[in-house]
This record gives structure tokens, C-alpha cells and sequence, in this order.
């Protein structure tokens, strides 16, 4: 049991520290090859979809590829896992993504730690946090309800890409990247200052995802009848 719940620890440190190391490093590496920032982030969200499609098919069946403290949150809320284990999931989510951010400057001959000074603040980019974070937790609940989570490493890094482009806050969603990427002074950098009401509207966007589920999904049993037509009910009438 020991074993098995080591082997999941490391495969959620090494799953977000390697989701971290692709985000800014690709940021590093647009931005040494373009000064057009809209193909800077076309390069970075290409490759966030790439790792992290690859990252869920390869440590999933292991840990469940969280690699998300508020997907953690919200798997002990609906007790999916326990409490214990899931306070060591959002350490190690939390150091992989720290250690990743790192990689990625030293990769970059960069300094191993450096201050974002890239300000992310106003209340239009919290509400695109809400809406990502959602977005992310109604996708991972309707798999797991419907239980196609095989589609998980197509789908999720899909939302995720989409949401690169259509949120104002281009898709943070996490509350372990959002601090992860406040360790570089990069394109994908985040102000430390800018951090915490990040992820408070991460958590709120995760609440938001999980209820929406819970209205869309709801566990067996616990869905009311439709009020279909008679003709459905029935059959045609003569």
C-alpha cells in the first residue's frame, strides 16, 4: 500500500512539473523565436495541449493525472479519495510545478529562480480564471460520470487549448501552475502579487465546475424522471 501510494506522489510531481516545464519553456522559446505575441502563444498553447494530452495518457492510469489542487479539492469533497492522500497530492503538485518552472529557466540558460514582474489583475481576467476552472471540471466530472475517462487525454488538453484563446486570463485553471509560473520572468510569468486572487477565483471556478456537473451528471439514483411526451412514453396514438 506504502508502494502504491509513493508510486502516485511521483507521478503527480513529475506529471506537473513536466506540465509546468512545457508552459514556460515554450513561452521562452516563442519568444526567442517571434516577437508577434499572438504566435508566441499559439506556439506556448500547442505545446501545453501536446504534454499534457501525452502527461494524462502516460501517468493517469498511476495517480489520475490531477495535477491540479482544485481537482484534488473536489475528488475529497465528492470522496473520491481521502482526505490524508490528497493533502500529499497538493504538495507534490505544488513542488513538481515550482521544479518545472525551474527547469525550464535552466534549459534556457536563465537564472533557476527569477520574480515575475508580468502583472495579471482586474476583474476580467478573474472572471476568465472562473470560467477555465469551470470549464476544466465539467469536462473531467462528465467523463468520469459517463464513464469515458479514456477520452481524458484528448478532451481535457482540447479545453485547455481552447481556453488559451477565448479566456482573458489565458487559461491558468490551476492553482499549482499559477504558482509555479510566478518563478519566472518569461512570457507565461505571473506577478507573485497577482497569485492569490488567482487562485481564489481558480477554487471558485472549481465550485462552480463541480456543481454544474452535479446538475448535468448526477449519480445513479439520484436523477429525477423526465416529463417526456405520451407519443414517447407510448407510442403513436391510433
Amino acid at each position: 500500500m506504502l508502494h502504491t501510494r509513493l508510486r502516485r506522489l511521483v507521478a503527480e510531481f513529475l506529471g506537473t512539473a513536466m506540465l509546468v516545464a512545457t508552459v514556460v519553456g515554450s513561452g521562452i522559446m516563442g519568444a526567442q523565436l517571434t516577437d508577434n505575441l499572438a504566435l508566441v502563444l499559439l506556439i506556448n498553447a500547442l505545446a501545453t495541449v501536446a504534454a499534457l494530452g501525452v502527461l494524462i495518457w502516460v501517468l493517469g492510469p498511476i495517480s489520475g493525472a490531477h495535477f491540479n489542487p482544485v481537482v484534488t479539492a473536489v475528488a475529497v469533497i465528492r470522496r473520491e479519495m481521502p482526505v490524508v492522500e490528497s493533502g500529499g497530492y497538493i504538495v507534490v503538485q505544488i513542488l513538481g510545478a515550482m521544479a518545472g518552472a525551474i527547469l525550464a529557466n535552466l534549459m534556457f540558460s536563465l537564472p533557476a529562480v527569477t520574480r515575475s514582474t508580468h502583472e495579471r489583475t482586474g476583474g476580467a481576467l478573474w472572471l476568465g480564471e472562473i470560467v477555465a476552472t469551470a470549464g476544466l471540471l465539467l469536462v473531467i466530472g462528465a467523463l468520469t460520470r459517463t464513464g469515458r475517462g479514456h477520452l481524458g487525454p484528448v478532451l481535457v488538453p482540447a479545453w485547455i487549448g481552447a481556453a488559451y484563446f477565448f479566456t482573458s486570463s489565458t487559461s491558468f485553471a490551476n492553482p499549482a501552475v499559477t504558482i509555479g509560473r510566478s518563478l519566472t520572468d518569461t512570457f507565461s510569468g505571473i506577478a507573485p502579487a497577482s497569485v492569490p486572487m488567482f487562485i481564489v477565483f481558480q477554487f471558485i471556478g472549481a465550485a462552480v465546475g463541480a456543481l454544474l456537473t452535479e446538475a448535468l451528471y448526477p449519480r445513479p439514483g439520484q436523477a429525477e424522471p423526465l416529463d417526456l411526451p405520451d407519443a414517447i412514453h407510448h407510442g403513436p396514438r391510433e
